[in-house]
């Protein structure tokens, strides 16, 4: 449930930063947009959730903490 926890936070946090970025460009500010998309705020939540996905792609434990082993 963690896992599920932290990835749903994370997309929820990205979500946030999409809007403001679509206030951004909505206000003509594209310098600030391309700020914000390429080294700011947007950036790090994408990495966030990136980072995420790619640590629940190499844990070899499965969601109850267990070894994904199959049938014996």
């Amino acid at each position: 449930m963690k896992y599920q926890e932290q990835a749903q936070t994370a997309v929820v946090r990205l979500d946030e930063s999409l809007f403001k970025l679509r206030g951004l460009i909505k206000r003509g500010n594209n310098k600030g947009a391309l700020l914000f998309m390429e080294e700011g705020e947007l950036k790090e939540r994408f990495e966030e959730l990136q980072n995420i996905i790619h640590i629940s792609g190499t844990n070899p434990l499965g969601a109850r903490g267990t070894s994904q082993t199959g049938t014996f």
